[in-house]
């Protein structure tokens, strides 16, 4: 068995040649080396221990684009959800792997993008992926039975893509302005429903005007570039394992899909900054003090803001029921699974009609031993 030392090509998106005989390769999740199949030869991928290099986010965003590091890629956008996905050049047709809605090359653009940096490579395999799916699908309850189905038959349906994503590290110094609120309690006199006179404790608060400043650090505050799954959805397959990160290599790619970004970097940090708004207002809150607070004003300076633009693995997969589209996603590193999932209307209607007759039964049996 031949083993040499894989330089990676990058000629062609997403696809890496055998350094033997020429050959497609693709990257086996955990994998340190791509074998190919028809030479045997083992093209191994030059990892060095990854020293993560931070960019600084207002002078990237200053120089000209022809000094900042960008790569050119050929994508295909969905007609349908809008995402914007690699393809290979040996393929002429496929599905989205976000909504399964049919894709042809001719369709394809060539834009330059912000080259990655950095990439968690794929580590959970297909078929583990697969199993992970089955096992949520079986917990949902009114699940339809033909989406169990299609779990169980998912595992050459599930889709190996990258997701983009910018990491932001910043200083926050912030100045606020607003009122502490101390509780005491005063002894209140009513009239009781008997027409008796009480007493009780009444709790009334004092307020008095606040002001300062708190700083707050963030570190690798994790924004998703795509907006091809929902929010929410994107938000959950956290926590990644950021400290695992390795040097961005062709290599990992081969055989999988890479979305582009589609959230640009300034826009990137501005949802970042709506990220960082409620650890800051809970600094304020605390800096305040008292028993209750209120909060007029925040002005936030954010100071030393520096990026990285990173690759994220997930398996996907796209399931029509009732002419609508439901996204599953794994992801590929810790095996989380996240979705959208459909309700079978059968399943609900006779489970409360079961219902329904259970307590029907319960009350007949009840009045008849009256």
């Amino acid at each position: 068995m031949s083993n040499e030392t894989f330089e990676p090509n990058a000629s062609t998106a997403n696809t890496i040649k055998c350094s033997n005989c020429g050959s497609n390769l693709k990257f086996s999740p955990g994998a340190q080396s791509l074998n190919c199949e028809y030479c045997n030869t083992k093209n191994e991928i030059a990892v060095e221990k990854t020293q993560v290099v931070e960019n600084d986010f207002h002078a990237f965003l200053t120089q000209s684009a022809s000094t900042a590091e960008q790569q050119t890629i050929s994508t295909v956008k969905c007609t349908s959800c809008g995402a914007s996905t690699t393809m290979a050049p040996n393929v002429t047709s496929s599905n989205c792997p976000y909504c399964d809605t049919p894709q042809v090359i001719k369709d394809a653009s060539t834009c330059s993008i912000i080259k990655p940096k950095y990439i968690l490579p794929f580590k959970i395999e297909r078929n583990k992926a697969k199993d992970e799916f089955v096992n949520w699908v079986g917990g949902l309850w009114f699940a339809p039975n033909t989406l169990k189905m299609y779990a169980q038959n998912s595992a050459e349906k599930l889709k190996g893509i990258y997701m983009p994503y910018w990491t932001y590290d910043t200083n926050a110094d912030s100045s606020y302005s607003g009122s502490r609120g101390e509780h005491y309690y005063e002894t209140e006199s009513y009239t009781d429903s008997e027409g008796k006179r009480q007493t009780r404790q009444v709790q009334r608060t004092r307020w008095y005007p606040a002001s300062g400043r708190v700083y707050n650090t963030f570190d690798d505050l994790l924004i998703c570039a795509s907006h091809s799954l929902p929010q929410k959805m994107v938000n959950e397959l956290e926590p990644w394992d950021l400290p695992e990160l390795v040097a961005y290599n062709d290599s990992f790619l081969a055989g999988f899909v890479t979305e582009s970004y589609q959230t640009q970097l300034k826009e990137g940090f501005d949802l970042a900054k709506e990220r960082m708004a409620p650890v800051i207002d809970s600094s304020v809150r605390s800096d305040i003090g008292g028993d209750v607070q209120q909060v007029h004003n925040i002005n936030t300076s954010y100071n030393d803001i520096t990026f990285k633009h990173i690759l994220l693995p997930l398996w996907i997969s796209a399931y029509r029921f009732d002419n609508k589209v439901y996204r599953f996603t794994v992801n590929a590193r810790t095996g989380e699974v996240q979705g959208e999932r459909p309700y079978s209307f059968w399943k609900i209607f006779f489970f409360v009609l079961t219902i329904l007759a259970v307590l029907g039964a319960g009350i007949f049996f009840f009045s008849k031993s009256k």
